[in-house]
């Protein structure tokens, strides 16, 4: 059996490759994403105080650390049973919205644009951000750049550092905002609201109004008739912060919906012997393999799948454009992992409405930000939705507040399963017997999971998996001796 590896793969957070094995015929028996790292944090937290877990899990991450900070401090306000104060909540959901539309405008500019602004066959060293600006135009460029630098500043404003915030306490946060800082919260919002009106813009022009890449989204080798998770709020609208977790159907159909710290009734993890990373799954439909359709387990959990779960969007902008999606796609639901994209920006869209709603509702500066927490802590749940997916923290203590066990959740675990089926079907759809494998098709297949925008090192928590090792001895001369390996199919 041959075998074709992309390593590494590029444009995600953390390390990864993919292997897809030809069976004699040349065509594609099997593809894995296998991420040779593990990082434990599940195990590496248990002994320490829970109210240090908001500044320890938010190192798990780069990228997303804002994500774990705000997942972990609604554990530690579940575990403290202290509910926060209404200013409390609000400058943590004012918090989010602007960690969310700078999130998502690095995905879309830095990781996912070059493959459409460039094009998925454009020479590798064009096919990144610098080659984008070179296309684009510094002008574009100055606007990322701005939005990037208004995001972390205000993240830096209101959480204390522009990464790995030290903000959120079991009961609320350590410090408001004045009403010279809502000022310019709110100014740089409307800012920010013309910019995700000009990204939406920028889709139209350059992806929608190419008819390759709408073939390219439509093509089937990128489809998943899976679940699909997000939260929602009392009017079933797409909220980041709060709410409670909508699943639905490949057909649509409501399949649960249940608050948080109920999650055990209905998500189980699997775990594969080649891999660090779990694999949930819908308890209630059971672990079928990695296959999609109604009767599998598979969910996955992104941007497009909140917007399937959702009947809408709770701002006025952002559901116009909610409405168009689902009209030029076919209706509801849309299961191309390609559009993912587009989903994105309705949501950076909604993050930066939501974000002036935020900043011009008079509690805002409330001076009431946090209550005191007085009973035994014993075990809790937050959860959020990260820019990848559902993210849940669970604690359990002993009375002192000792961490006794955790489990993670994270936005990339919930999508791992999709994440493989995703890589392996646009593996089958683009290669196929007799055909030249070129850089520029490997690419088109990495397609197929960075539309899931993966964040490697927070997913790796499972155990027993086996590091995918491969190991190549030379002579001195450089010609290779032998090769050894473990757990590569």
């Amino acid at each position: 059996m041959n075998r074709i590896s992309i390593d590494p793969i590029t444009r995600l957070e953390g390390h990864g490759k993919i292997d897809i094995f030809l069976n004699d015929d040349g065509d594609v028996a099997n593809a894995y994403l296998q991420v040779p790292e593990l990082r434990g944090f599940e195990r590496f937290c248990i002994g320490r105080q829970a109210e240090d877990m908001p500044n320890i899990t938010d190192r798990i991450c780069g990228v997303c650390p804002e994500a774990h900070h705000m997942a972990s401090t609604k554990a530690l306000d579940a575990l403290f049973h202290v509910d926060p104060p209404p200013t409390a909540k609000k400058l943590r959901e004012l918090f989010y919205s602007i960690f969310y539309a700078t999130d998502h405008t690095t995905h879309f500019y830095a990781l996912a644009g070059p493959d459409f602004v460039m094009g998925p066959d454009a020479p590798v060293a064009e096919r990144n951000i610098l080659g984008v600006i070179k296309k684009v135009g510094m002008d574009i460029a100055g606007k990322v750049l701005k939005m990037r630098h208004d995001g972390h500043h205000l993240i830096k404003m209101i959480g204390g550092r522009p990464v790995h915030p030290n903000w959120g306490l079991p009961g609320g946060v350590s410090r408001g905002i004045t009403e010279e800082q809502r000022e310019e919260i709110e100014r740089l919002g409307r800012d920010a609201v013309e910019f995700a009106k000009f990204s939406i813009q920028l889709f139209n022009d350059i992806v929608l109004g190419n008819p390759a890449y709408v073939d390219l989204i439509k093509n089937d080798a990128f489809v998943h008739n899976t679940y699909n998770m997000g939260t929602v709020d009392a009017d079933n609208h797409v909220n980041f912060y709060d709410g409670m977790i909508r699943v639905v159907g490949p057909d649509g159909k409501e399949h649960a919906k249940y608050h948080a710290k109920d999650y055990r009734e209905y998500v189980a993890e699997h775990v594969e012997p080649w891999s660090y990373l779990k694999f949930p799954y819908l308890k209630k439909i059971g672990w079928k393999g990695f296959t999609d359709g109604i009767g599998s387990g598979i969910y996955k959990a992104t941007p497009l799948s909140r917007l399937n779960a959702a009947d809408g969007m709770a701002t006025p902008l952002a559901q116009a454009e909610y409405e168009r999606m689902y009209e030029v796609l076919g209706g509801k639901p849309v299961n191309h992992t390609l559009a993912t994209h587009w989903a994105r920006l309705i949501e950076l869209l909604y993050a930066t409405e939501h974000w002036i709603e935020l900043a011009t509702d008079p509690e805002i500066t409330g001076e009431n930000f946090r209550v005191l927490p007085t009973q035994t802590p014993n075990e809790g749940v937050g959860c959020v939705e990260a820019p990848r997916g559902t993210l849940t923290h669970h604690y359990w203590t002993d009375e002192r507040g000792i961490l006794t066990r955790v489990n993670l959740i994270v936005g990339t675990t919930n999508n791992n399963a999709a994440i493989n089926m995703s890589v392996k079907k646009a593996a089958q759809g683009l290669i196929t017997k007799n055909k030249v494998v070129t850089e520029g098709l490997l690419n088109t297949i990495e397609m197929g999971f960075r539309a899931y925008d993966p964040c490697m090192a927070c997913a790796t928590h499972a155990l027993p998996g086996q590091m995918p090792l491969e190991v190549t001895i030379r002579a001195p001369d450089g010609t290779v001796v032998e090769r050894l390996s473990k757990n590569l199919s």
